[in-house]
């Protein structure tokens, strides 16, 4: 049994490629755009949980970086680690390191970003400004209004509307078909009421 089957579902099926996000076409055309003109700003990401913020930057680091995802990407979630040290440290330390053997930016990916607080959040902008000649942020965060308007600044800024309902339902289907389950019909809508909570 591979370590993919014992994921829980929202991680196994997680989309891999831009081509597998769904309901938010404009928003993965425009980063990608970005991307293929070398122009990739630091990105603010913000809206409902569940509708692919974290998905689409995870996927789109892929394509950026193949194999060396690990060594260029760095993944934080600030609601697990959101006070001065994390900042200070941990995003420090990889903003600074210069990779030997890849080029281009590294990237950092800090998800709940609106959980940190001021003061971390105001080191978070001096980083950015410090480091912005390797390194660019894809900050998420459900509230824009809880981020520091300095920091909002420094990124350009894409709204993820909630998915629509025929989208959430088609997924649910194809998940169901890969499992190989059977499933009653109140079940499936039980299940869909709960994901559009």
């Amino acid at each position: 049994m591979s370590n993919k089957e014992n994921l829980p579902w929202v991680e196994k099926y997680r989309p891999s490629s831009l081509e597998e996000v769904y309901g938010q076409e404009e928003i993965v055309n425009t980063v990608r755009k970005f991307v293929h003109e070398g122009k990739l700003p630091h990105l603010l990401f913000y809206g409902p949980p569940g509708t692919g913020k974290t998905s689409t930057i995870t996927a789109l680091a892929k394509e950026i970086y193949g194999p060396n995802y690990k060594n260029m990407v760095l993944e934080l979630n600030a609601s697990d680690d959101r006070g001065i040290d994390v900042v200070r440290n941990q995003i420090k330390d990889f903003a600074s390191t210069m990779q030997i053997f890849s080029r281009g930016f590294k990237l950092i990916i800090l998800d709940e970003a609106d959980a940190m607080t001021a003061v971390a959040q105001n080191s978070l902008r001096r980083i950015i400004e410090k480091y912005t000649k390797n390194t660019r942020f894809c900050i998420l965060a459900n509230y824009s209004h809880k981020l520091n308007p300095a920091l909002l600044s420094r990124c350009t800024r894409f709204r993820f509307q909630p998915i629509l309902q025929e989208a959430i339902r088609d997924r649910v289907h194809n998940v169901i078909k890969k499992e190989n389950l059977a499933i009653h019909p109140d079940a499936e809508n039980a299940l869909l009421c709960a994901l559009q909570r």
